[in-house]
């Protein structure tokens, strides 16, 4: 069972790549929490469509002394176990305000945690909906709501970080007085583990793509303007297409958009651009269809995912980087990063593999980075 559907896979343990005793762990059971730990980004409706069964009908009932690990069926715990289990282990529930004046709405959340960043907020503004999620520790905290009244497509979003306060700044489309901030939506004001969150998606327009090696290209996707998403150094997202009416999820990480880039002058951080270094496999089922996109077409992006934290860096002296299995995406903001931000930082190795010289991804920054920097 996944997600409330259930599934007769029998004729499919041959063909599964864990093989047929990892499947038999979720035999009889809720295996969401399961799958969703092994590969989430997979996209098992289509695949194992053949097998559908068909939807939970009931809760299974528990027995008496099952009650510590009750889930319901979408994976999310009741409303009254949840603060129960928050008060044991998670940190203290947010709060949020909003104040007005005649051209602009500030809501404020009060996270009560001193480590908030920007990189800790995401915020969507689709139609009247206003999506804010904020990361704190292990745990998603959501504010979802139907506006009452409209506001332009730009806002700005501040953290006050000595006290955890977020402040985001909408501007009203007309001066009136608003009587009320607007309707709740699904989860709103709710604080549910990261996990059991779910992925939000917005769609993002392919802004430029260029050639990095002969089957590695540069893509430069623009967020929506009422979009607020910096993806953390060390995690990644999820690139959603639809494929000859199937959608199909693959992730990736995010990149600078050169390897040389954080030792340029100094800018203005622009946070409305998304890289992704991707190589095209032609016998692939996502790679050659995010090949075909048009300057102007569109990809729908997820919210961040990753457990890696830039504190596991400090003080360290010594760095390497070891770029075998998730390939070299994923170490170009590491590289950037501790260059750039840890003093104690004496030398960094970077260890990848290529088929061939031509197979170099960036050869030139490497090169160029290696001249520049003696470490």
């Amino acid at each position: 069972c996944i997600r409330g559907f259930v599934y007769n896979v029998s004729p499919y343990m041959e063909y599964h790549p864990g093989g047929e005793d990892e499947l038999m762990r979720a035999a009889g059971s809720d295996g969401t929490d399961l799958f969703d730990q092994v590969h989430r980004w997979v996209n098992y409706e289509s695949m194992l469509k053949e097998c559908l069964v068909g939807r939970m009908a009931v809760k299974p009932a528990a027995p008496k002394d099952y009650h510590e690990e009750k889930k319901v069926l979408n994976g999310m715990l009741p409303k009254s176990q949840a603060t129960d289990t928050l008060a044991r282990e998670g940190p203290s529930s947010p709060s949020y305000d909003w104040f007005q004046t005649d051209s602009l709405v500030t809501i404020v959340v009060y996270t009560k945690q001193k480590d908030i960043t920007l990189d800790s907020v995401i915020v969507d503004h689709q139609d009247d909906s206003f999506r804010a999620e904020t990361i704190i520790k292990d745990y998603s905290y959501l504010i979802n709501i139907e506006l009452s009244h409209a506001v332009q497509g730009d806002f700005s979003v501040r953290i006050v970080e000595n006290v955890g306060k977020i402040e985001i700044v909408l501007k009203k489309k007309e001066n009136t007085s608003w009587k009320c901030l607007g309707h709740p939506l699904e989860n709103h004001n709710s604080l549910v583990p990261k996990k059991d969150a779910g992925l939000f998606y917005r769609q993002c327009q392919l802004i430029s793509k260029e050639d990095v090696t002969h089957d590695t290209r540069l893509f430069c996707f623009m967020l929506p303007p009422s979009t607020h998403l910096q993806v953390p150094i060390g995690q990644h997202v999820y690139l959603k297409l639809t494929i000859t009416d199937t959608e199909i999820v693959k992730p990736y990480t995010p990149v600078s958009d050169s390897l040389l880039s954080e030792f340029k002058e100094p800018a203005l951080p622009n946070n409305k651009y998304i890289y992704f270094l991707i190589k095209i496999y032609p016998a692939g089922l996502f790679t050659p269809e995010l090949d075909h996109l048009q300057i102007g077409d569109f990809v729908f992006v997820s919210n961040p995912e990753g457990n890696f934290k830039t504190s596991q860096f400090q003080e360290l002296e010594d760095l390497f980087l070891l770029a075998a299995g998730t390939g070299f995406t994923p170490m170009v903001k590491l590289l950037n990063y501790a260059l750039t931000n840890i003093p104690s930082l004496r030398k960094v190795k970077l260890m990848f593999f290529n088929k061939t010289e031509d197979d170099i991804i960036w050869r030139s920054h490497l090169e160029e980075l290696t001249f520049k920097d003696k470490r």
